[in-house]
């Protein structure tokens, strides 16, 4: 299950990968926004993230303008790894190497074909442990101090 949201920036964006998902029979979860009207992105980003950190959602997607606020607020969630990725390789090393469990776009900043591609190699990417696996722990150990 995927958990999936954003703020009035990336409502469309989201609304898009929305559909992607159900094309490729993905479940998710909405935790809003549901229009274009303002709203304050990390209270999404907590809403969202709180669904993985709970073993409800495997893993995330964040939409905002930009995508920095709202992995910004992502990030602050103990347990969670966002990433914000623009580009194919940068969504595809981000779960190879920092098995990351919440992916960022901008809906202001990437197109919605390119933002597809990225949310399909973000979901179909296992972490590849080994060497990355240690940095990993190393990173979550980050958020007791």
């Amino acid at each position: 299950m995927i958990a999936i949201g954003s703020d009035h920036g990336g409502f469309e964006l989201k609304e898009e990968i929305k559909k992607y998902l159900d094309e490729k029979n993905i479940p998710y979860e909405d935790f809003g926004t549901y229009s274009t009207d303002s709203v304050d992105y990390p209270l999404i980003a907590e809403k969202t993230c709180a669904a993985i950190v709970e073993g409800k959602c495997d893993k995330g997607i964040l939409c905002c303008g930009t995508g920095i606020g709202i992995s910004m607020a992502a990030n602050k969630v103990k347990g969670i790894r966002a990433a914000l990725c623009s580009d194919y390789f940068s969504a595809k090393y981000t779960r190879l190497h920092n098995d990351a469990n919440v992916l960022c776009m901008g809906g202001r900043t990437i197109g919605h074909g390119l933002a597809l591609e990225l949310v399909e190699v973000f979901l179909n990417t296992p972490f590849e442990g080994g060497r990355h696996e240690r940095r990993v722990e190393q990173l979550m150990k980050l958020e007791e101090k």
